[in-house]
């Protein structure tokens, strides 16, 4: 009787596992689109940093991508690769000083320039509806402004 139950269950669990390895090896569900955020910047110095997020991590420390940029000519430009659709938003920060995060003056106001998608420029931190877009698989380029 226990080798009949074995063998059942050895089936059942390569079977499982079978399965999951088609899906995951299946190309087409593993790429995604691409988004290219091109921004105008007043100033060459410093970087730009980038995140990308979603509803459940807007606005954390950890984007679902985080990408940097060097300003080249008055511009800071990347490339989100590998992009599945869904709805997404972006903030951008010029971080002058390079310490790689938000700098605030004594009364809290911000001490370096921002962005967000939809270019929402709000009193106060942006809103996840105000700076939320969907991708829906095609290429996507945004113009943020700060």
């Amino acid at each position: 009787m226990k080798t009949i139950l074995f063998t059942i269950t050895l089936s059942l669990t390569s079977l499982i596992i079978s399965a999951q390895d088609n899906s995951t090896t299946d190309d087409t569900l593993l790429e995604g689109t691409t988004i290219t955020v091109n921004v105008p910047v007043s100033t060459d110095k410093g970087n730009v940093l980038f995140g990308l997020f979603t509803e459940e991590n807007f606005m954390s420390a950890t984007p679902v991508q985080g990408l940097e940029a060097e300003i080249k000519d008055g511009k800071a430009t990347v490339t989100f690769t590998d992009v599945v659709p869904g709805t997404y938003a972006i903030t951008l920060l010029h971080d002058l000083n390079g310490n790689k995060r938000m700098d605030y003056d004594a009364n809290g106001m911000p001490t370096e320039m921002y962005g967000v998608s939809n270019n929402v420029m709000s009193m106060g931190p942006p809103m996840w509806s105000d700076a939320k877009f969907e991708v829906d698989g095609e290429p996507l380029t945004l113009d943020i402004r700060m």
